[in-house]
């Protein structure tokens, strides 16, 4: 066995409490496309068909998680299994687990924005659970999602992350003021196939919070967070 797969033997049995036979497959899990694309006499595969099968079991798994363990109806634990399984909360248990020091990446994504490497870390927390359920089965994949995900749905019930930030202002503000918050475009940049849009979010009137992002989405569910932060600050004063 060659030292990069003595790497990945150590990290699969410290970090991911698993014991693989075939390590190849995670090693294929940790490879971006972009580094197969600079090493294709030595690399074979990428992860992306390993995320696609990851993707499906972590979505089995927390269903079963939330169905088994809570009574609520229907859309409550449809919102609960997207705040689980979104970008943002697999990417972060990712990073804490460091995959970031075996990602697989060309010279140029290594170079990438954090808003990529979140992506390509959530892809590979994916692809790495599909080289579980291959190597180990199902049970082994269900205490690995346990272990690195579940265990943060109590913080998210706690804080009420499991809405998103429009949501949330929206729930707060109602339930405050019986106002609804409003939102309108302050100001659009760049050309059509790359824009920039900066929203505020409006209370009776009143700015509140705003935000930019590459669409008009992105724009308010940053302007909903920047009113949120604000209004929390309000509270502790």
């Amino acid at each position: 066995m060659n030292q990069d797969n003595l790497n990945y033997q150590k990290f699969a049995s410290d970090t991911l409490g698993v014991a693989f036979v075939n390590i190849d497959i995670l090693i294929t899990a940790f490879t971006h496309r972009s580094y197969l694309n600079e090493h294709k006499k030595t690399v074979k595969s990428h992860n992306e068909r390993l995320e696609f099968l990851g993707d499906a079991v972590l979505e089995l798994v927390v269903t079963e998680f939330l169905y088994n363990n809570y009574t609520e109806q229907e859309g409550i634990l449809t919102n609960w299994r997207s705040s689980l399984v979104r970008t943002e909360s697999i990417s972060a248990a990712a990073k804490k687990l460091d995959f970031e020091s075996m990602l697989r990446l060309s010279r140029g994504e290594k170079r990438g924005t954090d808003r990529a490497r979140a992506q390509i870390l959530a892809n590979t927390f994916e692809a790495v659970i599909g080289a579980i359920y291959l190597d180990q089965g199902y049970e082994a994949s269900r205490i690995f999602i346990e272990k690195s995900l579940l265990v943060t749905f109590d913080e998210i019930l706690a804080t009420g992350s499991w809405m998103d930030s429009k949501s949330r202002l929206q729930e707060l503000i109602q339930s405050r003021d019986g106002h609804t918050p409003n939102y309108r475009v302050l100001s659009e940049e760049g050309p059509d196939h790359d824009k920039t849009f900066t929203i505020g979010v409006f209370v009776d009137g009143n700015l509140l919070g705003q935000g930019t992002g590459a669409s008009k989405q992105i724009g308010q569910q940053k302007a909903a967070d920047e009113a949120l932060l604000k209004l929390q600050e309000e509270e502790t004063d």
